[in-house]
């Protein structure tokens, strides 16, 4: 009876998965690839190796035995004619032939033609690729024992690279039933080390230079051999000489001998080899014999001749307008007549021209034609004026809303590469009050400012010093902007004037350091929000003064880390930003009696945020992302509070997403309707800590639809025992204890020129909670007073944008 039911139940799960699996559209002589895994050291990336697999298997749901996308797969190709395609291929082709020949224009004809055009590539990818639901899914991963060797020497050549040349590979299979697990069996073996180095030139000049550069090699003695750092070494030695005269070298005289059967054993010499060139005894080195600088190289049918000629400091600028600053465009500039040809230079004038936001394109040749070197910068001007505008949709707190931005742009307006820029703003957005969690209120958001940028810094220094700092795209930014907003709580107008100075030591570092930001901040409230306001005050919480007529000074430092470009591709990327502020720091040297008596409130605060992010490829379907953003601010004002801006707010579509916007914490803290004797969420609560972070895997679903999995944690505290909130002050030795956890399932559709975003968030450990009862998968969801209805263990948030 019991093998009666081991085989009826073997036969129903074999059937399911065979549904699921999509199995039934096996021929009879074929087999399904269902698994592969591969068994090697941890002296080898799997990783990597994951990345040569042949053959892989048809995607799976996690932890569930279904394919979806052969489903869409095979329920596309039940209407996938070709034939038809090619019918309807015709019958476009001729029907806009007919229009284009009874076209009279020219400009008709074109359109009609583009338009054919455009249908046809249509139906020849559909013909080629499949139709939507064929591109979407994938064919049935039919195994074949050919795909599996080609992996093998994948693997082999894989294993190779990192020096590991008597590796062995077995494989192995096991079926059951249709279904094929793979597996790869790695015994790496010894890895070979680096143990000679030594170089042959035939120049002196370029042995100097390989010797006194030898600490900056890819290339180390003791080392594990790989071909990654040959190549790396290939084209380090092709820049060093290069930035050094060599003007028409190229990385493919440099060439490498590796030598194993000579040495110990398991050890590599590598010889260095720098080839003469074929019409030269020698490698050239190259001077700089003179710098054009063409600034409108983009007008066309008016003689060169015409161009006025102006020397500034060696570089002879050539235009029909003299519309640039010689002296600023020179702080660009770092090609120097008579100086040695270096690419890294040529390179940084590019981009630091570029980075003035003023030409159309930049372009850096060099003329080597009689022997004599001349390098030639084309740039052609972008629009002096420019006006831009933008309609959208804006996601604050979860709920979306529209809003209208117009910008006018005017370059050059000093004519020292200066930029002018006004900002208009009005949206409306759906927020959730402050005095109100479930309803959704309309808050309005208006703003204009006006900003002037130098290319320079701003600063009593040295026209020498000016120069060098060119290379860092220095900007001086002066900006004055009034804002206004309208909430059902209160409303805001925020006047405010600041100086900012940028810089960027590299690609993927910059700065900024406000020295001034002042604002002049008035509000009313309403009296419902007043009254919450006054019963706070009445239990210790000034939160009310952040409301009164005020003036917030503060200077603040900001350096940001992007490193791969983290933000436009999902390769190996991660950021990092730390922002420094201080509040009302020139008022510790004024006397602030002034302000007393026109009823200001103002400030003195330190706050310190860092924010760190990274994306993590696993393979090309699926990335895991990382989020730690924590921050500290202390008011040590006589009033000992911060601008309501400054406090820090937890939960929302872009924090812990299980809790609802600004709602969660802080610390323990928990507040109890009198009336209804549940949680009372009703208003937002700030902290002066914040400590969160999230973890999320995000994969491909089908086509432009992703989803993700994602686990978020934090809170905020109080520095100072707050009466009104009891359990919000940060206390080391139970912190841990009070971080909140969620986690959820999300959506993200992307449109190429935005991502929508849908989460639910579901708590998972609420410190709110008694102490037992804090994990609350294990106690229940709608354990009273602290679920007032069904929806509110599971929290759903729309968001523009990944969420970090």
């Amino acid at each position: 009876m019991r093998r009666l039911k081991r085989i009826s139940l073997y036969f129903f799960s074999s059937l399911l998965l065979s549904g699921c699996l999509g199995t039934k559209y096996l021929k009879e002589d074929e087999n399904l690839l269902f698994k592969q895994n591969i068994k090697v050291s941890k002296a080898i990336d799997q990783e990597d190796l994951a990345q040569l697999y042949a053959q892989e298997p048809n995607r799976q749901f996690p932890l569930i035995p279904f394919a979806p996308y052969v489903w869409f797969y095979y329920w596309g190709k039940k209407s996938y004619d070709v034939e038809k395609y090619e019918a309807k291929k015709a019958e476009i082709a001729g029907k806009y032939s007919i229009k284009i020949k009874e076209a009279d224009k020219k400009r008709k004809k074109e359109k009609l033609e583009r338009k054919r055009r455009r249908k046809l590539a249509k139906i020849d990818k559909t013909i080629e690729e499949g139709n939507t639901l064929m591109r979407w899914g994938e064919p049935l991963a039919v195994y074949d024992s050919g795909l599996t060797q080609s992996t093998i020497d994948r693997f082999d050549l894989y294993l190779d690279s990192k020096g590991y040349f008597h590796s062995k590979i077995e494989h192995k299979t096991s079926a059951i039933g249709r279904r094929i697990n793979s597996t790869f069996i790695i015994d790496e073996g010894p890895a070979y080390k680096i143990d000679t180095l030594f170089s042959q030139t035939g120049d002196t000049a370029i042995t100097k230079l390989l010797n006194n550069t030898e600490k900056k090699s890819h290339l180390t003695i003791g080392e594990n051999y790989e071909q990654a750092n040959i190549t790396k070494e290939r084209e380090r030695i092709d820049l060093l000489l290069k930035d050094n005269g060599y003007f028409d070298f190229s990385r493919q005289y440099v060439q490498f001998e590796v030598d194993t059967a000579f040495r110990e054993s398991h050890n590599v010499a590598i010889k260095t080899q720098i080839s003469r060139p074929s019409k030269r005894s020698h490698h050239k080195v190259f001077h700089v014999d003179s710098v054009n600088f063409i600034t409108d190289a983009n007008i066309k049918n008016i003689p060169d001749s015409l161009r006025t000629t102006y020397e500034y400091k060696g570089v002879s600028y050539r235009y029909f307008d003299p519309q640039y600053s010689k002296k600023v465009l020179n702080r660009r500039v770092f090609i120097r007549k008579d100086s040695l040809y270096s690419k890294s230079r040529s390179f940084n004038t590019q981009r630091q021209l570029a980075n003035l936001d003023h030409f159309r394109f930049i372009n850096v040749n060099y003329d080597s034609v009689g022997g004599k070197l001349i390098a030639n910068i084309f740039t052609s001007p972008l629009s002096r004026y420019q006006w831009t505008n933008e309609v959208g949709i804006n996601v604050t707190q979860g709920y979306p809303g529209p809003f209208y931005n117009i910008s006018f742009k005017k370059r050059n307006i000093f004519r020292g590469l200066e930029i002018f820029e006004m900002n208009g703003r009005i949206g409306i957005e759906g927020v959730a009050s402050v005095s109100g969690a479930e309803d959704v209120y309309r808050s309005v958001e208006s703003g204009i400012n006006a900003s002037l940028t130098f290319p320079q810094f701003i600063l009593p220094i040295s026209n020498s010093l000016k120069e060098k700092l060119g290379q860092v795209n220095p900007k001086t930014r002066l900006l004055a902007g009034y804002t206004y907003t309208n909430r059902p709580e209160y409303q805001r107008r925020n006047t405010n004037f600041s100086n900012t100075y940028s810089w960027q030591n590299s690609r993927n570092t910059s700065y900024q350091v406000t020295l001034t930001d002042v604002s002049l901040i008035e509000s009313e409230v309403d009296s419902t929000f007043g009254v919450r306001l006054d019963q706070l005050e009445r239990n210790g919480n000034r939160l009310i003064n952040t409301f009164r007529p005020s003036l917030v000074t503060s200077m603040s430092a900001n350096a940001t880390w992007n490193f791969n470009s983290y933000g436009l591709n999902f390769s190996n990327s991660s950021f990092l930003r730390v922002f420094l502020e201080s509040g009302g720091t020139t008022l510790n040297f004024v006397n602030t009696g002034f302000l007393e008596r026109e009823a200001l409130e103002f400030y003195k605060f330190y706050k310190i945020n860092v924010d760190f992010r990274k994306i993590n490829p696993i393979n090309k379907n699926t990335t895991i992302a990382y989020r730690v953003n924590a921050g500290y601010a202390m008011p040590y004002g006589e009033n000992g509070i911060l601008p309501y801006e400054k406090y820090f707010f937890a939960g929302g579509s872009n924090g812990i997403r299980a809790w609802r916007p600004r709602r969660l914490g802080p610390g323990s803290f928990v507040e109890i309707d009198t009336v209804t004797n549940e949680v009372n969420y009703d208003f937002e609560q700030p902290g002066e800590i914040i400590f969160e972070g999230s973890i999320e895997l995000r994969k491909n679903l089908i086509g432009f639809i992703d989803y993700a999995f994602f686990v978020d944690f934090g809170n905020t505290w109080t520095i100072e025992n707050d009466d009104s909130r009891p359990g919000a002050q940060f206390k080391y030795e139970n912190f841990f204890q009070e971080i909140a956890v969620g986690t959820g399932f999300g959506l993200r559709f992307d449109f190429s020129f935005l991502v929508l975003r849908l989460d639910a968030g579901l708590k998972v450990y609420d410190p709110s909670r008694p102490e037992e009862k804090r994990f609350i998968l294990n106690e229940g969801f709608y354990d009273a007073p602290f679920t007032r209805d069904a929806t509110e263990p599971i929290i759903f948030n729309i968001g523009i944008g990944y969420p970090f």
